[in-house]
C-alpha cells in the first residue's frame, strides 16, 4: 500500500448528526425559548400604555420610554435599590466569612464528629425555607439587648425592622458551607502541612494559603448569595414595618396594591430595572461561576 492510498490524519469529515443529537438540540432550543419568553413579555409590556395592556398583543404601538422614569417617580425606586444593594453586599460578606471558615473546618481540621456535621448540613439542604420562617422570626424578635429587649430577650422587638435582622439570619446557609467544604477538600493536605512546619498558624493557613486557591468557589458562592439577597421578598415582608427599610422586590409591590388597578407598565418597567443588575453580574462572573460549579464534585 503506497502512501498515496493512506488516509490523511485529521482529514476525515465529521459524521452526520445523529438523530439523538438532533433531538437534543430541538429540546434545548424549545427549553431556551420557553425560558426567555417571560423576559421578552416583561420588556415589551414595560413599553406599553395602560390601554394596550387591556387587549392581548405582543408588540406595543410605540416604545414608551417614559414608563421607566415615571415608575421611578411613582415609587422611591432609588431608596429601594440602595436598600437591596446594602442587604446583598452585607449578606454576601457575612456568608463568605462564616461559610468559608465552616467549610475549611469541616474539610481540613481534625474535628470529632466532622462526618456527622457534614451529614447534618446535607440534611439541612432538604429543608424548605418556609418551614423555618416562624422559628426564625421568633428568634430574631427575641435577640437580647436589641430593640428594647432585656437580657432575656423580652419586652421589645429585637432585630425586627433592622438591618441586623435583614442580613444576619440569612447569611449562613448550609448550601454555601457545603460548597466551600467541597473545594477545600480538593486542595492537597501537603500545603497546610508545609505551612505548619514553617510556623504558620491555622488561621493563617486558612486565610493566606488555602482560601486564595478557591477563588472560583468564592465567586460561585457570592453570585448565589447576591442573587438570593437581591430577590428576597418573603423574609423582608415578615420583619420590616417601615417603608424606609424595604428592599427593591418588596417595594415593587406598591404598583399592585390595588388589585383592580394594577399599574402593569410601571410594574414591568420596575421589574426590568431590578433584573438588569443580576444580568450584568452574571455576564461578568459567568466564567468563574461555571468553573466553580464544574469543580464542586462529590469528593469526601
Amino acid at each position: 500500500m503506497t502512501s498515496a492510498t493512506l488516509p490523511a490524519i485529521g482529514s476525515a469529515k465529521p459524521s452526520a448528526l445523529r438523530p439523538g443529537r438532533i433531538l437534543l438540540y430541538v429540546v434545548m432550543t424549545v427549553g431556551a425559548i420557553l425560558m426567555i419568553t417571560p423576559f421578552v413579555w416583561m420588556l415589551l409590556t414595560a413599553f406599553k400604555s395602560n390601554l394596550e395592556i387591556a387587549k392581548f398583543g405582543w408588540l406595543p404601538s410605540e416604545l414608551r420610554w417614559r414608563n421607566f422614569s415615571e415608575a421611578m417617580q411613582t415609587a422611591p425606586f432609588l431608596r429601594y435599590f440602595r436598600n437591596s444593594l446594602f442587604i446583598a453586599v452585607g449578606e454576601t460578606a457575612f456568608t463568605l466569612v462564616v461559610c468559608t471558615m465552616a467549610g475549611y473546618a469541616l474539610a481540613k481540621l481534625p474535628l470529632r464528629g466532622a462526618k456527622s456535621l457534614l451529614n447534618y448540613f446535607i440534611v439541612l439542604l432538604l429543608v424548605p425555607f418556609q418551614i423555618i420562617l416562624v422559628p426564625l422570626f421568633l428568634i430574631v424578635k427575641s435577640i437580647p439587648l436589641f430593640g428594647g429587649n432585656n437580657i432575656l430577650g423580652q419586652g421589645g422587638i429585637g432585630w425586627l425592622n433592622s438591618w441586623w435582622g435583614l442580613i444576619i439570619p440569612l447569611g449562613a446557609a448550609p448550601l454555601f458551607t457545603f460548597l466551600a467544604r467541597q473545594f477545600y477538600v480538593s486542595l492537597p493536605d501537603e500545603l497546610a502541612q508545609a505551612a505548619r512546619v514553617d510556623g504558620l498558624g491555622e488561621f493563617g493557613i486558612f486565610l493566606r494559603i488555602m482560601t486564595p486557591l478557591i477563588k472560583p468557589a468564592l465567586i460561585t458562592i457570592a453570585v448565589f448569595q447576591i442573587e438570593a439577597a437581591w430577590n428576597g421578598f418573603l423574609w423582608p415582608l415578615m420583619i420590616t414595618t417601615s417603608d424606609s427599610m424595604r428592599p427593591l422586590q418588596l417595594g415593587l409591590a406598591i404598583f399592585s396594591q390595588n388589585p383592580a388597578e394594577i399599574q402593569w407598565p410601571y410594574l414591568m418597567a420596575g421589574t426590568a430595572l431590578a433584573t438588569l443588575p443580576m444580568i450584568v453580574l452574571f455576564v461578568f462572573a459567568q466564567k468563574r461561576f461555571v468553573e466553580g460549579m464544574a469543580n464542586v464534585g462529590i469528593k469526601g
